[in-house]
């Protein structure tokens, strides 16, 4: 039987205010390069840190925590790095499912997820049923994900409900929108972090990050960890966010 995994808290209390913390896990191919290793030893190397992170999310507050695991531009890759991400997801599901499940962890995927291997869409959709009715922290992983796309495929839904004459055109509002993006079980996002240096958001959240605050590091996602995670969140809280208000 799983056992809840004990780790050691980051310094910092969970009174930072933050929700919601989305990361853009970037860095793993330059994390093997500075090694000379595959780009595969990279990937493991980003999936332990999945498992760190999620490891403090209950520790430091957040009710969830998304992470950017696989763009719908992820595909111009090349074959076999596709499918090795693809075996990594794989073995990550059934290897830590049990663990989640135990520290009570709610396992969502945003994302068109629904093109992918059969197979893999069912194992996806059984760990969102077996972690369904858990109490904690949210760990939301976004697969064949892009926002442009989730954009599209909201107006879609909504012209389709006008079609059918469930809604007016005039009664769409920001609250129609949310409720049809891929994100509409999860808490508004608050803190959208991007490890690597880089400093763009690579079509990931447009919408939900309207007002959220954007934290960059130049730690490579491989070596991202809980005080990492814990010195962005003390960023956060020093934050002033007005929300275009005085």
């Amino acid at each position: 039987m799983a056992s809840r995994i004990k780790t050691p808290l980051p310094q910092i209390a969970p009174d930072h205010g933050a929700r919601h913390v989305a990361i853009i896990m970037d860095g793993n191919g330059r994390w093997a390069k500075k090694r000379l290793l595959p780009r595969i030893a990279g990937h493991r190397a980003g999936v332990d840190a999945v498992r760190r992170i999620a490891r403090v999310a209950r520790e430091l507050g957040l009710e969830c925590l998304t992470l950017y695991a696989f763009s719908s531009e992820n595909w111009k890759r090349p074959a076999e790095e596709v499918s090795d991400l693809m075996g990594l997801l794989r073995h990550f599901i059934q290897a830590d499912l049990e663990e989640f499940h135990a520290n009570g962890v709610r396992l969502q995927v945003i994302g068109d997820y629904r093109v992918l291997e059969p197979s893999l869409v069912d194992l996806i959709e059984g760990a969102m049923t077996r972690t369904a009715g858990n109490d904690g922290p949210t760990i939301a992983i976004a697969l064949n994900y892009g926002a442009q796309d989730e954009l599209v495929r909201m107006a879609q839904t909504l012209a389709r409900q006008v079609q059918a004459g469930e809604i007016s055109a005039d009664a769409i509002g920001r609250a129609q929108v949310e409720a049809a993006l891929d994100t509409a079980s999860l808490p508004p996002l608050d803190l959208l972090i991007r490890t690597s240096g880089e400093l763009r958001l690579s079509n990931f959240m447009l919408w939900q990050a309207a007002y959220a605050e954007l934290y960059f590091t130049d730690t490579l996602w491989p070596d991202f960890d809980g005080e990492a995670l814990a010195r962005a969140l003390a960023a956060f809280k020093q934050r002033d966010r007005r929300f275009g208000g005085l």
